[in-house]
C-alpha cells in the first residue's frame, strides 16, 4: 500500500496485523482461568475451532492447560520450543498429528495461540 506523506513524499505502509481476537472457549470449559487466552487473528481462531469439532474432548483439555498453567510441561505433550527464534513460545500436542502453538506473554498473563492445525515441519514462527 503506497501513502503521501505530510512532506509530500511516497511512502510505503507496512499491512497491518489482523487484531488478536478471545480464542473460541469449548462448550465443556468451566476452569478457573487464570490465563487470558487469544488468537494471533480469526484465522488462527478458525483453525482452533476446527480441531474443537475434530477432537472436542483434547480441545477442551487443552484450552483449561492455557487458561490455568500453560508453562507447565507434560512429558510428550507440553513442551518449550528451543532456540533464539522460539523463545517464549510452546508447543500442545493436540492429537497426534495436530499441534497448537502458543507465546507466553507472562507479564500480560496472556497466552496468544499463533498456530493451530496440522503438524508443521519446521514448527511455524510468532
Amino acid at each position: 500500500m503506497i501513502q503521501d506523506s505530510p512532506e509530500g513524499s511516497t511512502a510505503i505502509a507496512e499491512p497491518a496485523e489482523p487484531p488478536e481476537v478471545k480464542l473460541t472457549a469449548p462448550d465443556l470449559s468451566e476452569s478457573e482461568a487464570t490465563w487470558f487466552v487469544v488468537a494471533k487473528n480469526r484465522k488462527v481462531n478458525r483453525d482452533w475451532e476446527a480441531m474443537m469439532l475434530k477432537s472436542p474432548e483434547n480441545a477442551n483439555r487443552c484450552y483449561e492447560h492455557l487458561c490455568t498453567h500453560p508453562n507447565a510441561r507434560q512429558p510428550g505433550r507440553v513442551f518449550p520450543l528451543k532456540g533464539k527464534k522460539y523463545k517464549g513460545v510452546w508447543e500442545y500436542e493436540l492429537t497426534g498429528g495436530d499441534r497448537v502453538f502458543y507465546l507466553l506473554l507472562e507479564s500480560e498473563k496472556k497466552v496468544r495461540v499463533y498456530y493451530a492445525g496440522k503438524h508443521p515441519k519446521p514448527a511455524p514462527t510468532p
